[in-house]
């Protein structure tokens, strides 16, 4: 170790390796990617627009489906134009501090989502289980609690990995393999003892991660024994239906999350390390608005109101 740390040279930037397998398939990478972040942007902000023009969704549930959209726009934005502006750079690269800065919006807002899909899932357990009292539990009190409780956990979070890869000796070489930065990635490059930021990684993962999946899913449990006990049919699919759009985005969430994170890295490719890494980081905050706006009936009005106010041709909403 003393003999690493005397050789060590001080990283000022570092190295991407992602799609560097295909180098005649840029172009079409770019195409792609550009595509997919506007899609995201014109999406979510959409989804955002009509539900502040529309008073039919002026609930919490759409105010949550509201900050949903603002994060993804964040989420995406954190990565994608690095991404799509090293396609025209021969050496792929970012900055030590832009490395940093990109840890922690994309740690927050990855944080926040996953606290944020929690407190939706307890906004449909309260509407199916408890409907009449669901105006008093989840008051407008209640709501801006929960947001701003999933932006701190999510900020906490993040401000803690981040500090503590900064305090990484990073050593060798200064290639990444993918197409961002990530805190696995400065691990690796690190030379220093990092027991403490893996440990850090461990009990983020149960709180911030495993927690908030649990939440979720013993109170879609309990929502779908509530939905079962409906005696009538059309009142089960009307109950399913309210709560189908959201339980979407939490598998494609957390799968996709899963995947990236607690998969085993041997016996997988690089090519199949950066598409799980593409579904996570790009594929889901484009996926969110299209999910809601083609499973919601709420959200499809709201969506064609806009479309005829604004002067588009045809449905926004498909």
């Amino acid at each position: 170790m003393p003999l690493e740390v005397n050789n060590q040279t001080d990283v000022t930037e570092f190295v991407f390796l992602g799609f560097s397998n295909h180098p005649n398939l840029q172009g079409l990478f770019f195409l792609i990617f550009l595509v997919t972040y506007l899609t995201t942007l014109l999406g979510n902000m959409l989804i955002i627009t009509a539900t502040k023009i529309s008073s039919a969704l002026h609930t919490p549930t759409y105010h949550f489906l509201s900050n949903l959209s603002f994060l993804d726009i964040c989420y995406a934005s954190t990565t994608s134009p690095v991404m799509l502006g090293n396609f025209f750079r021969e050496k792929k690269t970012i900055s030590y501090e832009g490395c940093l800065s990109q840890i922690f919006f994309l740690v927050t807002c990855a944080g926040t989502e996953g606290v944020s899909l929690a407190a939706m899932a307890y906004d449909r357990y309260l509407a199916i289980c408890h409907p009449l009292q669901y105006p008093v539990l989840l008051s407008v009190k209640v709501y801006v609690f929960l947001v701003i409780g999933s932006w701190l956990c999510g900020l906490v979070n993040s401000v803690t990995h981040t500090v503590l890869a900064a305090t990484l000796t990073l050593c060798g070489t200064n290639k990444i393999s993918y197409f961002l930065c990530d805190i696995p990635m400065l691990l690796k490059l690190s030379c220093s003892d990092t027991s403490l930021n893996e440990s850090v990684l461990h009990v983020a993962s149960a709180t911030i991660g495993l927690s908030p999946c649990l939440f979720t899913a013993v109170s879609y449990i309990l929502i779908i024994s509530a939905i079962l006990r409906i005696p009538s049919a059309q009142g089960r699919s009307k109950a399913f239906s309210a709560c189908a759009s959201h339980l979407t985005v939490v598998v494609v969430f957390y799968g996709t999350a899963n995947f990236n994170y607690d998969r085993p890295r041997e016996g997988y490719s690089l090519d199949v390390d950066i598409l799980v890494s593409v579904l996570f980081c790009v594929m889901t905050p484009m996926l969110n608005p299209i999910i809601y706006s083609l499973r919601n009936k709420e959200v499809k009005c709201a969506l064609k109101k806009l479309s005829g106010r604004s002067g588009f041709p045809g449905n926004i909403s498909v």
